[in-house]
């Protein structure tokens, strides 16, 4: 314990004495940060979390699902609450889909062996945030051609049938229940309460993922500062830096990488980055949910994926 203190000690120093002796690049990393959760994180996120917490809230899973449960249900052999889950993760992202897993746990509304699987595979980068940003920016493509079906495959595809394997393979102990906890038992909120705490709830949400954005692109200084070091060259650095960007906090380094190193881009998005891991600890830091065994899903994913575009590579030819 005292040589884990230890180690936090010397990364806090070493943390305070770059900001001290670089402020002003330190600074523009942080304001970056700030300027991508404000532009980017709130429009795409925000709505999602107050309509999610509403539905919970208010009891309204069961019905908002029941036209997805003769295929999803019956395919997964799951429940309305893990639908549920379902869908919110692929359409929202991270860490939406976490949030809702811990949700609808904490809820009773679903099992924690549920809970559980809904966060091997449903906690991914939201299709908004997909189309609208990190593929036009990575990608030397132009429209939507041919090869973008196979990069939402790669995205939302994959980690589907990863989920269905996972269900008939390690998860199929789960027994699916038809209703998401009592309803008449423990009638839903008022439209307005549940609003309320919607809004509350997803306030300070956004506002600690803005926190985590801030404090991981601000970490951005320590690839920068080792590929001073190494002397690396233009390229090489450029690549070095904006993918040790990704591995830290996705968006900022997208930003950074641009069209430079597109499948870098594509294959690290599964894994989503050390600030994406630390906002699903977030998320579900009030539940008994792994966050160790969601980690080991994400690379295993990320594996998945590396090894299905070296195959779409040389299969199909991608730009």
């Amino acid at each position: 314990m005292k040589k884990k203190l230890s180690v936090y000690a010397a990364a806090a120093i070493a943390i305070a004495a770059v900001i001290l002796i670089l402020p002003e690049k330190c600074l523009r990393l942080s304001l970056n940060g700030l300027t991508l959760w404000f532009s980017k994180m709130i429009p795409a996120l925000f709505p999602f979390m107050v309509l999610s917490g509403i539905m919970i809230r208010m009891k309204l899973v069961d019905p908002c699902v029941k036209f997805l449960m003769p295929v999803l249900g019956r395919l997964f052999n799951i429940g309305s609450g893990c639908v549920y889950g379902m869908v919110i993760g692929f359409l929202c992202g991270f860490p939406m889909g976490a949030h809702t897993a811990a949700q609808l746990y904490e809820n009773k509304m679903i099992s924690k062996r549920e809970a559980s699987f809904l966060l091997a595979f449903c906690n991914n980068i939201g299709p908004v945030y997909f189309l609208s940003f990190a593929l036009p920016m990575a990608l030397p493509v132009s429209g939507m051609d041919s090869s973008w079906g196979i990069y939402l495959f790669g995205m939302y595809g994959l980690p589907f049938f990863y989920g269905l394997f996972l269900r008939y393979v390690f998860f199929r102990d789960i027994t699916p229940c038809p209703y998401v906890g009592k309803q008449e038992d423990s009638p839903g909120l008022s439209l307005l309460g549940a609003l309320d705490q919607s809004l509350e709830g997803a306030l300070f949400n956004i506002a600690r993922l803005g926190g985590y954005m801030v404090v991981f692109n601000l970490l951005f200084i320590f690839p920068i500062l080792l590929a001073g070091i190494l002397h690396l060259p233009g390229p090489a650095g450029h690549i070095f830096i904006g993918g040790a960007g990704c591995l830290l906090e996705i968006t900022g380094g997208i930003g950074l990488l641009g069209k430079s190193a597109p499948y870098l881009v594509l294959c690290v998005l599964p894994f989503g980055g050390l600030s994406c891991i630390a906002q699903t600890a977030g998320m579900i830091r009030n539940t008994d949910l792994s966050i160790m065994e969601y980690v080991m899903h994400k690379m295993i994913l990320t594996a998945i994926t590396v090894f299905f575009y070296l195959l779409a590579a040389n299969q199909f030819f991608l730009p």
